[in-house]
C-alpha cells in the first residue's frame, strides 16, 4: 500500500485545509474582524483619495512597492520550485541520499516522490497567484494613470470604487501566494512522517487564522477601518 492510514489521513486533512482555507476565511470574515476584510475597506478609501488627488506620484510609488514585493516573492518561488523539481527528478541517487537521513521518514521511492510532488504543487499554486497578482497590479497602474482630473466628487467616488474592485483582487492574489509558503512548509513536513505533517498543517492554518483575527496588526487595521467609517 502506497500510503498508510495515518499518511492518508494527514494528506486528506492537508488538502481540505489547503483548498478550503480561503473560501472559509471569506465566509467567516464577512463583516468586520479579519485583516483581509478590513483591508478591502481601507483600499477603497485609498482609491477614492487617489481619484481626488491632483498629484498621484505617491500612489504610483506605492504601486511600485507592491509590484516589487510580488516580483521578489515570485522569483523566490521559482528558485524553490527549481530546487524541489531537481529533487523530484533526481532519480534513485536522490532517494537514497534522502533516505539515509535519520529524520526523513519515507518508506519507498514512490512515497518520497509523492511527498516532494506535493511540495512542488503547493509552490506552483503560489507562483500562479503571484503572477496573477502582478498582472492585476499592472492593470491598476493603468487605472491610476487614466484617472481624469475633474471636480465632480460623485465621479471621483465612483472611479475610486471601480479602481478598488480591481485592486482588492490583485492584493488578495498576492496574499494567496504568500499563504502558499505556509502550506508548502506544511507539505514538506510530510518528509518527517505523517504526525509532523498533520501537526504542521494544523499549526500553519492556526497561525494564519490567529494573524488574521487576533494579532496586533489585525487590531490596528480594525481600528483604522473604524476611523474611516467602514
Amino acid at each position: 500500500m502506497l500510503l498508510s492510514p495515518l499518511d492518508l489521513a494527514a494528506l486528506v486533512v492537508f488538502l481540505l485545509v489547503w483548498l478550503a482555507y480561503e473560501p472559509l476565511l471569506k465566509a467567516a470574515a464577512w463583516g468586520k474582524g479579519a485583516i483581509n476584510t478590513d483591508m478591502t475597506v481601507i483600499r477603497l478609501a485609498w482609491m477614492k483619495n487617489m481619484a481626488g488627488r491632483e498629484n498621484k506620484f505617491m500612489d504610483g510609488q506605492l504601486f511600485g512597492h507592491v509590484l516589487n514585493s510580488a516580483s521578489f516573492f515570485a522569483s523566490s518561488n521559482l528558485i524553490l520550485i527549481a530546487g524541489a523539481a531537481s529533487v523530484l527528478f533526481g532519480g534513485e541517487s536522490t532517494f537514497r541520499s534522502a533516505s539515509s537521513l535519520v529524520v526523513i521518514k519515507t518508506s519507498t521511492r514512490i512515497l518520497f516522490e509523492f511527498q516532494i510532488a506535493l511540495v512542488l504543487i503547493a509552490l506552483a499554486r503560489g507562483l500562479l497567484d503571484f503572477i496573477w497578482a502582478i498582472r492585476q497590479m499592472n492593470y491598476c497602474i493603468a487605472v491610476v494613470g487614466a484617472a481624469p482630473d475633474t471636480e465632480d466628487q460623485a465621479f471621483k467616488d465612483r472611479y475610486g470604487a471601480a479602481a478598488a474592485k480591481l485592486l482588492n483582487p490583485a492584493l488578495s492574489a498576492f496574499n494567496a501566494g504568500v499563504r502558499g509558503y505556509y502550506f508548502s512548509l506544511a507539505a514538506a513536513a510530510w518528509l518527517f512522517g505523517p504526525i509532523p505533517f498533520l501537526v504542521t498543517t494544523l499549526g500553519a492554518v492556526s497561525l494564519l487564522i490567529w494573524r488574521q483575527r487576533h494579532s496586533k496588526a489585525a487590531g490596528a487595521i480594525r481600528d483604522i477601518r473604524a476611523l474611516l467609517g467602514g
